[in-house]
């Protein structure tokens, strides 16, 4: 097995390959700055380590770990455009490094790259990858929605904003695994057990963001402290504050919510009331409770301990960032 850093850069090798900048500039030139921003690399490390872990071969898994991280990419121009982010990685947004509708534009392209990633595959492995990958942009999709509902919708549950994190983010780590064990050609039923584990680790992933958005730092965030609060975004932290704090607290939380002008004010009296009514280790507790409900499927694995424990670990380093 090779190390989680390995993986990454043998994977940002063939990457930079692959993807190139070329007529027109201004279409390919803005993919190439995306993709260039950095970033963990999560998903296309996690299809490469699964097949490893699956006997399969690594340099066959490439152009699928392309699939998912283009595609991944795509998603973060649409969704900068959508939420009006001007930060990305510590770094200009593509629509206000050039203009909206370059980020479309650039990201309508990537989406098609990312499907021709898949064409290189044999028939019988393409159609199950393709199957699998439409299903998981197609549910991307439906989370987004429900995400831009959530903003004029008036009273969202934790089980509804839990489904909307599974669509958004969870199904494409769950998809870049199973992808993974597709390519090392295990069972279906195998498959869909890595599946479950990638898709609860997912959850705990975004949960994490929340978390961060609030309470971590912009230099290893990578995005601009507050931005939940400033969107008025009805996240975990916000749903979970809403049912803990006391009525005063809960008319302040409201109060700000209907604001639609950002402030450096706005996210420091929203953060205060998060933090008086202990909403940091509640969510570091939610994000453990996903965490370890993703290692306790490891058990069902037919793989041996000690890859089991490989993907324990990794999980575990995963939901250590900034905590």
């Amino acid at each position: 097995m090779k190390s989680i850093e390995t993986y990454k850069e043998d994977f940002l090798l063939y990457l930079n390959k692959t993807i190139k900048v070329k007529e027109p500039i201004k279409l390919y030139e803005p993919i190439q700055y995306i993709l260039q921003l950095g970033g963990k690399r999560l998903r296309p490390v996690l299809a490469l380590l699964i097949c490893d872990i699956y006997n399969g071969d690594i340099a066959k898994a490439m152009d699928a770990a392309t699939a998912i991280e283009v595609f991944h990419n795509f998603t973060l121009i649409h969704d900068d455009i959508m939420d009006s982010a001007s930060i990305r990685r510590g770094k200009t947004t593509v629509h206000k490094k050039w203009n909206v509708n370059t980020g479309i534009l650039s990201g309508d392209a990537m989406m098609i790259t990312a499907y021709q990633c898949l064409e290189n595959y044999e028939p019988i492995i393409y159609k199950k990858l393709n199957i699998l990958f439409s299903k998981t942009a197609l549910e991307v999709c439906e989370g987004q929605q429900f995400d831009i509902d959530f903003e004029t919708k008036e009273e969202v549950s934790i089980a509804e904003y839990i489904k909307m994190i599974t669509y958004k983010t969870s199904v494409l780590v769950a998809a870049a695994m199973k992808m993974g064990a597709i390519l090392a050609e295990v069972s279906e039923k195998e498959a869909n057990k890595i599946y479950k584990f990638g898709l609860n680790l997912g959850i705990a992933f975004q949960l994490q963001d929340d978390y961060l958005d609030t309470f971590g730092d912009v230099a290893t965030f990578g995005k601009k402290i507050g931005g939940d609060i400033n969107e008025n975004k009805k996240t975990f932290l916000f749903l979970k504050a809403l049912d803990k704090c006391s009525n005063n607290d809960k008319t302040q939380l409201l109060k700000w919510y209907k604001s639609e002008v950002p402030s450096n004010l706005k996210v420091k009296e929203v953060t205060e009331i998060f933090t008086k009514n202990n909403i940091a280790e509640i969510t570091k507790n939610e994000i453990k409770k996903y965490t370890d409900i993703a290692i306790n499927t490891l058990k069902y694995l037919s793989i041996s301990n000690d890859k089991k424990e490989i993907l324990k670990n990794f999980s575990l380093n995963l939901m250590n960032r900034a905590l």
